[in-house]
């Protein structure tokens, strides 16, 4: 649920490698002008929204060759927050994110295929709950451009879904709960 998420909205970014020059790029954590949400059945009944308030990344990509682009992304998985602290105390035990051994998730890119003007599959690796998968991100560009205060920045979304015992995590909520959406936008900063 963690950082994959993180890092599959950095893949979007490759998008835009039409429309600038190489570049490296910081996500805005400081502005907070990036999130990693997810969403994931409750019994069938419901939805649950959640989010991880804190993580890291950087992303890079070629203008003239996107395929070269490369996204890397770091989730504090301690930081899950789903505005109730009892359900995110067990959602950090063993039954799930177990943040105790492992306090963070990453994405690292493997690959980028494009597949529209603004919109791409993103390849990489995610480590959750201390086992490695690889995942697809489906991004898509938002726009680029400077700033108010002399930056650079460009911006992305991205989903995907998760099947939770892929990465070790069984806790049986029934047949409804067994994956988990995640929902990236990031903005990064060119540095």
């Amino acid at each position: 649920m963690k950082k994959l998420i993180a890092a599959t909205t950095l893949g979007s970014l490759m998008l835009a490698a039409g429309l600038a020059q190489a570049a490296d790029y910081q996500i805005d954590k400081q502005g907070q002008h990036a999130s990693i949400n997810f969403k994931i059945s409750h019994l069938g009944y419901s939805w649950v929204y959640g989010r991880f308030n804190d993580f890291d990344g950087t992303f890079s990509w070629d203008a003239d060759k996107p395929e070269a682009s490369a996204i890397n992304v770091t989730v504090n998985t301690e930081s899950v927050d789903t505005n109730h602290a009892e359900r995110d105390k067990h959602i950090r035990g063993e039954d799930f994110l177990n943040v105790s051994e492992n306090a963070t998730a990453t994405f690292t890119s493997t690959g980028v295929e494009v597949t529209g003007d603004n919109s791409a599959k993103v390849t990489g690796d995610l480590t959750l709950n201390g086992v490695t998968k690889p995942v697809v991100l489906d991004a898509n560009f938002i726009g680029e451009g400077e700033d108010p205060w002399g930056g650079y920045r460009a911006g992305f979304d991205a989903t995907t879904t998760l099947k939770l015992a892929d990465f070790g995590i069984d806790y049986n909520l029934g047949p409804a709960s067994e994956t988990v959406e995640l929902i990236l936008t990031v903005e990064g900063v060119r540095q």
